[in-house]
């Protein structure tokens, strides 16, 4: 049979070597009941005419896919690259294959990458959700089918959801702490979206903060950011400049957003940190390469993505055991140029 553009079947090899497709099929998934030389008749053809397995059909036969859907909100920035970096490194040594998609933070692709991955019958899926999702019945979707399905960094509030978050609150706390220690009074704050529990929690963690040292909650220096990137803190902090709240310190909820900030203070002639402080949240890579270098959280993304898959796997083989499990991983605050004055810093801050 000559090789031409169509795709060899396992019906083809079968009509070459005048088997029956089922004896085809057990060669080449090495059953005991051929033998070794149908075997490598079989092997031998397949090789020569480039025959390639059908997977789709295969899951049918199956039931498994050995693939693992993993749905994020935006691939910008490093930390959700750093997620899937993770969830493909363990997954691939679980033997899953990884199918990638990306919401760009808009609910209506979400729910299509949902039914998408439930048309192609992926084992499981993994899922960051949209800044702009507000209703889950397409997560629903999913469980009701049987298919693990484990949220990361961004989860709804939903009972018995299984989800892997970094501590966010804990970090804000910790940031807002050591801006408090430099001798910082007027922190503001530039929030994201309060329904995303990420956001909310960094908000939280501030809020608490503050409070813990006896410094009061002021609204006035709490401003939402329009978008998360540049532009979004370079808005918000025009702001907070052109108010009658002018902070001390800024805690920016996202690195992009201080980033934005920080242009705004540098076109006002103001010096950071000795004017105003400044910090952001997710020590993204250029944080280290801007002047000065920036204060943030680190997340730890791949160790996020690699705690999906675990938890992935554990509910592939148990599900109703570790139904509703959350973990929460521990952030570092990264202590650098934007918010030291010089002291002598204690010992449990990271100074990069």
């Amino acid at each position: 049979m000559a090789k031409g553009s169509k795709r060899i079947s396992i019906h083809d090899l079968a009509s070459e070597l005048n088997l029956s497709v089922s004896t085809i099929s057990r060669a080449l998934n090495s059953a005991s009941d051929v033998s070794d030389a149908t075997k490598a008749k079989v092997w031998a053809l397949a090789e020569k005419l480039n025959y390639q397995p059908n997977s789709m059909a295969a899951s049918l036969r199956s039931g498994r896919s050995n693939v693992l859907g993993v749905i994020v909100p935006h691939i910008n920035g490093a930390f959700f690259p750093a997620v899937v970096h993770g969830i493909e490194r363990l997954a691939s040594k679980a033997g899953f294959n990884v199918m990638i998609c990306q919401s760009s933070e808009e609910v209506v692709r979400e729910k299509k990458h949902i039914n998408d991955l439930l048309k192609a019958q992926v084992d499981g899926v993994l899922v960051s959700m949209s800044s702009t999702t507000r209703e889950f019945d397409h997560f629903e979707q999913v469980r009701r089918k049987g298919i693990p399905l484990v949220f990361f960094d961004r989860m709804p509030e939903l009972s018995n959801v299984c989800g892997v978050v970094a501590d966010d609150y804990q970090g804000a706390y910790h940031l807002t702490e050591h801006l408090l220690e430099q001798g910082c009074r007027r922190i503001a704050h530039l929030a994201g979206p309060q329904h995303l529990n990420i956001t909310l929690n960094r908000h939280q963690g501030y809020h608490d903060a503050l409070l813990a040292h006896g410094v009061s909650y002021d609204k006035q220096l709490v401003v939402a950011l329009a978008n998360s990137k540049e532009p979004g803190g370079a808005a918000a902090m025009r702001y907070l400049l052109e108010s009658n709240s002018r902070p001390d310190a800024v805690f920016a909820a996202y690195d992009f957003a201080a980033a934005g900030a920080l242009q705004v203070l540098e076109e006002h002639g103001i010096r950071v940190p000795q004017d105003i402080a400044l910090a952001g949240f997710s020590n993204e890579p250029f944080t280290t390469m801007i002047k000065p270098r920036l204060t943030s959280v680190d997340q730890g993304g791949e160790l996020i993505g690699e705690a999906a898959v675990q938890l992935f796997l554990q509910l592939q083989k148990r599900p109703d055991t570790f139904a509703g499990q959350r973990i929460v991983l521990k952030t570092k605050l990264m202590a650098r140029d934007s918010s030291l004055y010089g002291q002598v810093m204690p010992s449990f801050y990271n100074l990069s």
